[in-house]
């Protein structure tokens, strides 16, 4: 029997993901291992108490995770699956759900090997529905309490198991489906949008990104996280030395301000702050502490170029500089921080005033 959680990550940061979740159990006295292999874009948190996966997944919000996409409390790993019959034997293993869940997420490990399984999923999607509906494991429900998970390791292997769709991420393997949108000077700007998707809920994005918001872009050049912004009507100064496209310019939306992200000051406060500099990460943290608490603005996205090594220390020793700056001045906030779909050898944060 299998008792452990598993966790998507991105390639290359399997170490990051498991140090962070055996830290986090370890604070709430869950005790276990973990077993990940490098490269694979996953990490198994086996639990050998029974319950303590369960356990972990309740108590633990998925949010405060930076390196896991996704993560679901695992039924079973299912070895030697039958080419002829896979459904089966996976509807045998997701009987110890604790009810029955809402949808079912086809996923694989984000690698190459990964995304060749991805036509078996397709694949196997509708007949697996169909199993775990005529089992009672699939019956969808306005608000369901659980969803299914199939991980597909190869053509006959898979974790399966279940995770709560409101302390998870809504989107199989953690990854939303977006589109490089015409007109962007950059594919970066699918990092902003990435961030938008997954800090804010739809109500926060119609609140806090409402048309004629001022923002700031340090760093803006070429203007892929100023189009963003324009694409929501934010009025936007877009501050760099380099070239901002001309079309972003022409929308009559943005100020192009010639000069260095870390010298610049705003005329008056501002909504938002948004930075994607390419500098040391602790300089970045310090630049978005300024920020908020100076009152330059109240909410910023900004990300942390990483090192190569001591990645998960770097992330915590600039997460815990912004939280105990704006906590000594007494000013109430959030932060939270992840390393999304869409971001490299980096996290993003975000950080608003409250």
């Amino acid at each position: 029997m299998v008792t452990g959680l598993f966790l998507h990550c991105r390639v290359g940061f399997e170490g990051e993901c498991a140090a962070e979740i055996q830290d986090h159990a370890a604070a709430l006295g869950i005790h276990g291992y973990c077993r990940a292999k490098a490269d694979a874009a996953y990490v198994v948190f086996d639990t050998p108490q029974v319950g303590d996966a369960q356990r972990l997944h309740r108590e633990l919000p998925f949010s405060s995770l930076i390196f896991s996409r996704q993560w679901f409390v695992i039924t079973a790993l299912c070895k030697d699956l039958p080419v002829g019959d896979r459904v089966s034997p996976l509807v045998s293993a997701l009987q110890p759900m604790p009810g029955p869940g809402g949808a079912l997420y086809m996923e694989t490990p984000d690698t190459n090997t990964g995304k060749e399984l991805s036509g078996l999923g397709r694949k196997l999607l509708r007949p697996l529905e169909e199993g775990l509906r005529q089992g009672k494991l699939l019956a969808p429900a306005a608000e369901p309490r659980w969803r299914i998970h199939v991980c597909l390791l190869s053509g006959t292997a898979a974790y399966v198991g279940y995770a709560a769709p409101l302390n998870s991420a809504p989107w199989p393997m953690g990854v939303p489906r977006l589109k490089f949108p015409r007109g962007a000077p950059s594919r970066s700007t699918l990092k902003l949008e990435e961030a938008f998707m997954v800090f804010l809920s739809g109500e926060e994005r119609d609140t806090l990104l409402r048309p004629g918001t001022d923002a700031v872009d340090l760093g803006a050049a070429p203007g892929g996280w100023t189009w963003q912004l324009v694409r929501r009507h934010l009025r936007v100064t877009a501050v760099d030395n380099g070239a901002v496209d001309d079309a972003l310019l022409e929308s009559g939306l943005v100020e192009h301000v010639r000069g260095d992200g870390f010298r610049f000051r705003p005329a008056s406060p501002v909504a938002w702050m948004v930075c994607d500099i390419v500098e040391q990460p602790i300089r970045i943290a310090e630049l978005a502490a300024k920020w908020l608490h100076l009152g330059w603005c109240r909410h910023t996205v900004f990300n942390l170029k990483l090192p190569m090594k001591k990645r998960y220390q770097e992330v915590q020793r600039c997460l815990d500089l912004v939280r105990a700056q704006l906590t000594a001045a007494g000013i109430t906030h959030t932060v939270a921080c992840k390393q999304l779909y869409h971001d490299r050898e980096e996290v993003t944060v975000y950080a608003t005033l409250r």
